[in-house]
């Protein structure tokens, strides 16, 4: 029946939340560093992301908020030090099994949703910037060097860093949504910071459908291209495949798709 089907549109699994939740440890692993190392890395990564985020937001704390730059550098923070010490306890535990694993099903939906923000929205940061907005200042004293090398350079190469060497994702197609949305939710903060400080936080945000169109489909071409990216490198490196939810949205949409027809009876007495 088509409730059915919504009913598993709507289900964790579409989501990528299976039961149990991450046997093979995926989210913790990588094909090319112990999880010693990938943890030790991690927490590397959350140190540094939080020092640059401190340092802008004392220097720059009147806008910070403001900039699609700076929300998505605070997304990576908040995943390096989530996934640090999922990945650190990991290890203390004998590399058998990490907390959440065991945390309640929405907790696990909102740790591999920032998962997927944060291998689509640094590039898009670091592409618009470098395209568009960079110019002779940005290089102009030895602050900028430093908070535009980190910002709109490293937070690609950490994204970089996950996509390509650990186990984590692909990320479902079920994602692509609301992380639109939250990339949508962007615009509107852009648009009250207008209202409200009489700028354009970004001078392309104007508000015309092909500026607002063309990100979107900016966006999901890029979400394709990682996932891709993804994909084959679980093919090709990773020891446990693809991730078991890709089945689940493919049973889900079967049955979807399936509408269950009530076929006449056939008679069984004779006809007069």
């Amino acid at each position: 029946m088509r409730l059915t089907g919504l009913r598993s549109y709507l289900s964790y699994e579409w989501f990528g939340v299976s039961a149990p939740f991450d046997p093979a440890c995926r989210l913790v692993t990588s094909p090319f560093f112990s999880p010693l190392s990938l943890g030790a890395l991690r927490l590397l990564f959350a140190i540094y992301s939080l020092v640059t985020t401190i340092t802008v937001l004392v220097f720059e704390s009147s806008s910070i908020f403001s900039y699609f730059t700076d929300l998505s550098y605070i997304g990576l923070v908040a995943y390096f030090w989530a996934s640090s010490i999922q990945t650190i306890v990991f290890v203390l535990r004998g590399q058998k099994a990490y907390p959440l694993q065991k945390w309640p099903r929405i907790l696990q939906l909102l740790h591999i949703l920032l998962y997927t923000t944060i291998t689509i929205f640094p590039i898009i940061v670091t592409v618009v910037f470098w395209a568009l907005l960079a110019s002779s200042s940005t290089f102009s004293t030895q602050y900028s060097v430093w908070s535009n090398v980190s910002q709109h350079a490293m937070n690609s190469g950490f994204t970089l860093f996950e996509i390509l060497l650990t186990n984590a994702g692909p990320s479902p197609w079920s994602h692509i949504t609301p992380c639109l949305v939250l990339f949508a939710c962007y615009l509107g903060v852009a648009y009250i910071t207008h209202a409200t400080q009489g700028f354009y936080s970004y001078d392309f945000l104007d508000p015309s459908p092909f500026t607002l169109s063309g990100m979107g489909v900016g966006y999901c071409i890029l979400f394709t291209i990682v996932k891709g990216i993804c994909t084959l490198r679980c093919r090709l490196v990773s020891p446990h495949g693809l991730n078991p939810s890709e089945q689940v949205q493919s049973e889900a949409l079967d049955e979807w798709e399936h509408i269950d027809v009530e076929q006449p009876k056939e008679s069984t007495g004779s006809e007069a």
